[in-house]
């Protein structure tokens, strides 16, 4: 199938020649480009229309889950009937194993998995190995090792109805496959046998199988609702993979066996030389007990430190990550995007270095073989190694992406020429529109409703909280809203609590140590009109949408640092482009390099999207977006005395139901809520809400130590 785009709407502004510089940079085969867009300029809309021009699978990684969350949902809706996957850490809370010599303390580890998200990542590798319109939205985590593609793809269980095999032989196989028997618990990655039926729950779908068998044949092949058991679909055949991403091959258990036995006699032999004694037999201890489970169920918690010998991996080779299940079936023919690059590069930059520092106290303390540190995150240019032809995204980034684009686009014009040359036909790809302006940096700086980006103002700091009442003041008559970022969370929590005492202002910070649900309530209440002002710190830069803003106040923008660097100046002065009165207040004394920079790339901005609305005659038109409503209060109970939750625009209403007398209801009663709770705890996660389903998940252990 390819990828077919569906959107009400069609490019505009500097979306066409956006999209058509990156998809003749990609076709004639330029490394890297930058996609230089502004706030608010559609750049996932362009990225979206260019996936469809090339046809390629996609990944796009992101710095954070919450941003790549908002792109998956925003690529699952332009791309509805292709594979749109999310593939992040399936931890909701992890703790890694380690180890403090000082104090002698051992962590082990220790973790809680959030199943849909498990779900969501095996549907993507699952979804890369069958289908090609496949587009994966990743937070880093795809740098990590998650087992070797070719071992995952050669675990399949393929069934038709009517084939020729018994019962006994499709549970030999589920079970190589990580499926669990479980007769009382049926959830992802169990099945069920019920006489001549199995029932299964595969890992990475919300619908169950029903495989029928008649003696040694099966008779039929059903979907069915994992709550109910009722039949929804009939199935000709079907393919099961596996329940997890590492797997272990029975055949290989014998020569892996004897390489992992080696390596602990050499690693006991070492410690032992140092004086020992203790590490070695905690050592050779663990190795074994680890070994005597694989060899009886195929699994060992933390057997992903010995994913080495079963890859066949040599000591400080690369791990297999999500980077080899795109290389396997495609080689280098795919698509790599990297959103919001200046945070995210780095952030790839830093994730080896402090997993090998944690492991190595593991090892030096017999907690772990060194084969463990093959358990990794590629490094850095492992990771350059494995990319193929690459966009990077951001409204602000760094010079590394920047002379890498110009450093590819020349290599690239250089190489083509010598091929011309060399070419007995004479024919080569025309190169991109514009070439001869053309250096890898694709500028998106016009946005569909022609909002040009903020006027910037300089003003001494004396005064200036005087100054910034009365211009808050101005914006309340309009019925605006302002952002104001400061330094500290102390100072955010003071100015807050001093504007509050103007009795005509209505006060909110906006900081860290705030839930992340409560921050959406507060953004959503400050667009409401709830509150004037808010004030935060760093918080107040990237990914916020909030077009009722037309000012932003910056205080102490002449303290150099993060905060006050010229891309976190320009991030946050973006915060005032969603408005046609945008405006920017900087309060410094003096103009550093950064403030300049940022406020001379403003400026170079605005003058270009002022031309470009007066050439075609575009008037600015105030956007205009709905607020997304607010987890409600609770519903009554039904006449089956569950809690009726309603999914009103993707969201699971539960907040008050916390406060629910539980003790008024009888066993059957408290049976059939936890049974409706779960179904729900599974919509929020689906729904990518999870701090949501964390909190019924809570809910939902404390009625079940009460129902016992």
């Amino acid at each position: 199938m390819n990828f077919k785009l569906a959107a009400p709407f069609k490019p505009t502004g500097d979306q066409p020649q956006a999209i058509e510089k990156l998809r003749e940079g990609l076709k004639t085969g330029v490394k890297n480009q930058v996609l230089l867009g502004v706030t608010g300029s559609g750049k996932t809309f362009t990225l979206a229309n260019v996936i469809q021009k090339i046809q390629r699978p996609t990944l796009v990684i992101s710095h954070n889950k919450t941003l790549a969350a908002q792109l998956y949902q925003e690529f699952r809706d332009f791309f509805p009937n292709n594979a749109v996957s999310y593939f992040v850490s399936y931890y909701d809370y992890y703790q890694p194993e380690a180890y403090i010599p000082r104090t002698d303390t051992y962590i082990e580890k220790e973790t809680e998995i959030n199943d849909e998200i498990d779900k969501l990542r095996l549907a993507a590798t699952t979804n890369l190995l069958t289908r090609k319109d496949t587009i994966i939205v990743s937070s880093v985590s795809c740098i990590y090792n998650i087992g070797s593609p070719k071992v995952y793809g050669k675990f399949v269980l393929e069934i038709a109805q009517g084939a020729k095999i018994s019962r006994e032989s499709v549970i030999r196989r589920l079970v190589d496959l990580q499926y669990t028997n479980n007769p009382l618990d049926f959830r992802r990655g169990t099945f069920r046998i019920r006489g001549e039926t199995i029932d299964l729950y595969p890992a990475y779908e919300d619908i169950g199988i029903r495989l029928t068998f008649d003696g040694e044949r099966i008779v039929s092949i059903n979907k069915i609702d994992p709550l109910e058991a009722k039949i929804v679909e009939k199935l000709d055949r079907t393919v099961i993979y596996p329940a997890k991403h590492y797997m272990t091959d029975p055949e290989k258990f014998e020569k892996v066996f004897q390489d992992i036995r080696r390596d602990l006699q050499i690693q006991k032999n070492k410690l032992l030389s140092e004086g020992k004694e203790f590490e070695a037999r905690r050592l050779n201890q663990k190795v074994n007990y680890d070994l005597e489970m694989i060899q009886e169920i195929g699994y060992v918690n933390g057997i992903e430190n010995y994913s080495r010998y079963f890859d066949g991996r040599r000591p400080g080779e690369p791990p297999y990550t999500l980077f080899d299940y795109f290389r396997e079936p495609y080689g280098d023919d795919w698509l790599l995007i990297i959103d919001e690059s200046h945070m995210t590069i780095p952030q790839i930059r830093g994730m080896y270095n402090g997993d090998f520092s944690r492991k190595n106290t593991l090892i030096d303390f017999g907690f772990r073989l060194p084969s463990a540190l093959d358990n990794r995150p590629l490094t850095f240019r492992e990771f350059l190694n494995k990319v193929p032809q690459t966009i990077y995204v951001s409204a602000t980034p760094d010079e590394w992406e920047l002379s890498l684009a110009k450093t590819s686009v020349g290599n690239h014009v250089i190489a083509r020429s010598e091929a011309t040359r060399q070419s007995r036909t004479g024919l080569l790809l025309r190169q991109p529109a514009d070439r001869n302006d053309y250096n890898g940096i694709v500028e998106q700086l016009v946005r569909p409703t022609g909002i040009i980006d903020p006027e910037i103002f300089v003003r001494p700091t004396e005064g200036q909280i005087t100054d910034l009442v009365r211009e808050v003041e101005k914006r309340k008559e309009k019925g605006e809203r302002v952002l104001v970022t400061t330094i500290t969370k102390r100072m955010a929590e003071d100015l807050a609590e001093f504007l509050q005492k103007k009795k005509s202002l209505k006060v909110q910070y906006l900081h860290s140590d705030i839930q992340t649900l409560e921050r959406s309530d507060i953004l959503d209440d400050l667009r409401n009109g709830k509150y004037d002002v808010l004030v935060g710190i760093n918080l107040l830069r990237e990914g916020l949408d909030l077009p009722e803003v037309s000012l932003v106040a910056i205080l102490d923008a002449d303290k150099e640092g993060f905060l006050r660097s010229t891309t976190s100046l320009v991030q946050t002065m973006g915060r005032a482009a969603r408005h046609t009165r945008g405006t920017v207040i900087m309060y410094a004394d003096r103009e550093t390099a950064s403030m300049k920079r940022a406020i001379d790339e403003i400026n170079r901005r605005r003058i270009y999207q002022q031309s470009y609305n007066k050439k075609h005659k575009i008037t600015p038109k105030q956007i205009t977006k709905p607020v997304r409503d607010k987890l409600t209060t609770r519903e009554k109970l039904a006449d089956d005395t569950s809690v009726n939750f309603l999914n009103n625009q993707k969201r699971i209403e539960y907040r008050e139901i916390l406060a629910y007398d539980y003790d008024s209801l009888t066993p059957g009663d408290l049976v059939k809520l936890i049974k409706k709770m779960e179904t729900n705890m599974r919509k929020a996660a689906g729904d990518l809400n999870f701090e949501l389903a964390i909190e019924i998940r809570d809910k939902i252990r404390e009625l079940k130590e009460r129902k016992l």
